[in-house]
C-alpha cells in the first residue's frame, strides 16, 4: 500500500468552545503528564511557588522565563561580587519544580533553601561553609552521592573565587552553588540550570530572560527614580507615586536604557508555547521587566496560542495608584513596545479574573478591558483555604481548560 507524505505543511487556525474547569482534559493531562501542555510563564520572586509546584501533576513541560535582575539581599551581594546576573529566583523555581518523590530531593530542597547565620562573624561563617565543602555539615551528609559530590564541588568553586571581604551573613547556598557553576561555564547560566534541572528531576523548563548583569530602573509619575529592583515596593511603605515607566540600565551610576537582545534559544522556548500567561507577582518587576529585552514581545506576536494576564488579587506595592483597568492597558503598552504589532489580540487575549471572591484594584471597568478586544474569563479561582489569594489548584485547572 502506497503511503502519501504531504510535501508542505499547512497551519490553520480553529476555533472552539472551552469549558472551564475541563475536567476531562484535566484527567487526560494527570494520567500522562509527561505528555502534557507547554505552559509558559513570564514571572519572578515566590508568587508562582505554589502553582508550580500544583503544576507538576498534570505536566511536566510548563516553561519559566524569569527575571534576573533582583539587586536586594543574597542576590545583591552576589552581583556585587561576580558582576552576574541575580539567580535566587531561578533557584526558588528549580525548587519549586523538582520532583520531590525522588530519593535524596529533599535533602537537596534543604540545602538550596538554606541560608548562613546573620549572627555569625566572618571567621565563623567560613569554617561553616568549609564544613559543607567537606561534607561534614549535616545539611549536606545528608544528601546521597552523586549530588552530595557535585555540590561539595561547587562549593568549594565558590570558596575559591570568593573575594576576602565578601559578606556570608544570610547568604543563601543555594545561590552560592549556582554562582560557582556559572563562573565554572564561562559565565553562562543556562548549563548549571541543565545540570542541576536533571539531578532533582526539575518537571519544567527555567530560563533566565537574559543571562547579563543589568539593572530595572523604575521613574515615577513625581519624577523620583528608583535604582534597582529592590527599591520598587517602597521599602515596606507605599511608592510616594505610581510608576510611571520601567527600563533596563547597565549601570547603577549613569542611568540611560539600554538594549539587549534575547538568544535565539530563548525565542524558540517562546515559540513552542501552547499557552502564554502573564500572571500574578510583582507587576513591574516580575512582570514586565520580562518584557523589556528586545525580541520577547516579537517572538510572543509570532506564537498563535492563546495568551492570558492574571492579576493580583492581594496588595501589590508596585501597582500603586492603578485601578485593574490601567494595568491592563499598560501590560499592552509594554507588549506593543516590544512587539511592534498594531493588533492586541496577536498579544492580549484573556484576563482571568474572579470577581465574586477576588479583591482587585478599583474602580474597574470589565467592560472597558473588553472594549481593547480582550475577552474576561470570570470564573472562581479563589477558596476559602486561599482567601484573599488565588488558589493554585483552581489556577491550575482553568489554565489546562484553556490549552
Amino acid at each position: 500500500m502506497e503511503v502519501i507524505t504531504p510535501s508542505v505543511k499547512k497551519t490553520i487556525t480553529i476555533s472552539r468552545a472551552i469549558t472551564i474547569p475541563d475536567l476531562r482534559k484535566i484527567a487526560l493531562f494527570e494520567k500522562a503528564p509527561e505528555l502534557g501542555p507547554e505552559i509558559l510563564f513570564f514571572s519572578g520572586g515566590s508568587a508562582l511557588a505554589g502553582l508550580s509546584r500544583a503544576l507538576i501533576d498534570y505536566t511536566y513541560n510548563s516553561i519559566h522565563i524569569i527575571t534576573p535582575f533582583d539587586s536586594g539581599g543574597s542576590s545583591a551581594e552576589l552581583r556585587k561580587a561576580f558582576n552576574m546576573l541575580a539567580v535566587g529566583d531561578l533557584r526558588n523555581r528549580l525548587m519549586a519544580l523538582a520532583d520531590k518523590s525522588v530519593q535524596g530531593n529533599p535533602a537537596v530542597y534543604r540545602l538550596f533553601s538554606h541560608r548562613l547565620p546573620k549572627g555569625m562573624d566572618g571567621k565563623e561563617l567560613v569554617e561553616l561553609l568549609e564544613s559543607m565543602i567537606d561534607g561534614f555539615h549535616p545539611l549536606v551528609s545528608s544528601i546521597i552521592d552523586p549530588m552530595r559530590k557535585i555540590i561539595r564541588n561547587h562549593l568549594g568553586g565558590f570558596r575559591q573565587e570568593m573575594p576576602d571581604k565578601f559578606d556570608l551573613r544570610g547568604a543563601s547556598v543555594g545561590n552560592m552553588i549556582l554562582t560557582a557553576g556559572y563562573i565554572n561555564n564561562d559565565r553562562h547560566i543556562d548549563p548549571v540550570i541543565f545540570l542541576f534541572s536533571k539531578l532533582v528531576e526539575a518537571r519544567g523548563v527555567v530560563r533566565p530572560v537574559v543571562n547579563k548583569h543589568m539593572h530595572l530602573i523604575a521613574e515615577l509619575e513625581n519624577g523620583d527614580v528608583l535604582k534597582g529592583q529592590n527599591h520598587f515596593r517602597g521599602n515596606g511603605a507605599s511608592l510616594p507615586a505610581p510608576i510611571k515607566d520601567v527600563y533596563l540600565s547597565n549601570s547603577m551610576k549613569y542611568l540611560e536604557p539600554a538594549s539587549i537582545q534575547i538568544r535565539e534559544k530563548l525565542r524558540n522556548i517562546i515559540l513552542r508555547a501552547r499557552l502564554i500567561c502573564y500572571p500574578m507577582g510583582s507587576f513591574y518587576s516580575s512582570l514586565i521587566a520580562n518584557l523589556l529585552p528586545d525580541g520577547v514581545c516579537r517572538a510572543i506576536g509570532k506564537n498563535d496560542c492563546p495568551k492570558v494576564y492574571i492579576p493580583n488579587t492581594g496588595d501589590d506595592p508596585e501597582q500603586f495608584g492603578r485601578a485593574l483597568n490601567e494595568l491592563v492597558e499598560i501590560l499592552v503598552k509594554f507588549l506593543l513596545r516590544g512587539g511592534r504589532y498594531g493588533s492586541v489580540h496577536k498579544l492580549l487575549n484573556f484576563v482571568l479574573v474572579d470577581t465574586v471572591n477576588g479583591r482587585y484594584p478599583e474602580p474597574y471597568n470589565l467592560d472597558q478591558i473588553r472594549s481593547m478586544g480582550i475577552e474576561v474569563i470570570d470564573t472562581k479561582l479563589i477558596s476559602e483555604r486561599s482567601a484573599p489569594y488565588i488558589d493554585e489548584d483552581l489556577l491550575s485547572f482553568a489554565l489546562l481548560s484553556l490549552v
